[in-house]
């Protein structure tokens, strides 16, 4: 595998051994199992595992939102949360794009674009308009820049807000499903979009998704989680060589990945159904 250097930026997550454990006092459900798992800056990595097996609850962990329980989870070796500290500070480092979306429908897509900055006050405002139009021109979206959220299609609405979060110049980029809702044809022009943007931003990725074939196609790790409480079961080099496309789908290399990788997930999908898991 090989990753493209990411040094200047930084955005490395390092999670050790994390726990994270909902009611201590009360039912005491343990979401987070001892996970360790790092993630080198300027990483794809991509998470999979059954509904409500835990991966959101570290992802809120890293974006901090939620607090954990014990370990300690660092950034570029800076702690964001740990023992002393069990909720990270939100920060511009950490960007999430949520699966149900969160655009402003009253301000046009280049207002939602240029929301961040002009909020921050550390660029002038035509500065930061001129960055917006340029970033949303390098992600194809050229020509809807006074278009409304509603008026364009959700593929475009997505990739509206992948620019948006890297206005922000993050570290970290924080998918969770963020595709899910949408149909196959739209998803596969998707991920060639999203690839096209990291290609330029080289943003480090922490992407969580039920798509196995979602996974192999994006990633450069794919880390598969066991059903609650939530750890890698195991953990995957997706050695077929990036800038990739969608012709990689039919290569004998990533069938045999996929072939590779399924047992594994469909064994956790079964514990998770047997155990009557719900979403989260």
């Amino acid at each position: 595998m090989i990753v493209p250097s990411n040094a200047a930026r930084g955005g490395a997550i390092q999670i050790d051994d994390v726990v994270k454990i909902y009611d201590p006092d009360g039912a005491a459900v343990m979401a987070v199992d001892h996970c360790t798992l790092d993630i080198p800056a300027g990483e794809i990595c991509m998470i999979v595992g059954p509904s409500g097996c835990g991966k959101t609850t570290l992802l809120n962990a890293i974006a901090g939102f939620h607090s954990i329980t014990s370990g300690t989870i660092r950034m570029d070796g800076e702690v964001l949360c740990s023992p002393e500290k069990p909720k990270a500070d939100p920060g511009a480092d950490r960007i999430v794009v949520f699966q149900n979306g969160a655009l402003f429908p009253w301000k046009t897509n280049l207002e939602n674009v240029a929301f961040g900055p002009l909020m921050q006050g550390k660029m002038s405002k035509k500065e930061i308009y001129e960055k917006a139009r340029s970033m949303m021109a390098d992600a194809g979206l050229s020509g809807t820049e006074h278009n409304y959220p509603g008026e364009v299609s959700s593929g475009l609405r997505r990739r509206v807000e992948i620019v948006r979060a890297l206005m922000n110049e993050p570290k970290v980029l924080l998918f969770d499903e963020p595709y899910r809702a949408l149909d196959s044809l739209t998803r596969s022009v998707m991920h060639e979009a999203l690839l096209d943007i990291y290609y330029k931003n080289k943003v480090t990725i922490f992407f969580i998704t039920h798509d196995l074939e979602e996974a192999i196609f994006l990633g450069h790790r794919l880390v598969i989680m066991t059903s609650r409480p939530c750890r890698p079961k195991k953990i995957l080099e997706v050695d077929i060589p990036h800038p990739r496309d969608y012709s990689v789908l039919t290569s004998p290399r990533f069938r045999e990945i996929l072939d590779e990788t399924s047992e594994a997930v469909h064994e956790e999908a079964r514990k998770s159904f047997a155990a009557g898991e719900k979403e989260g």
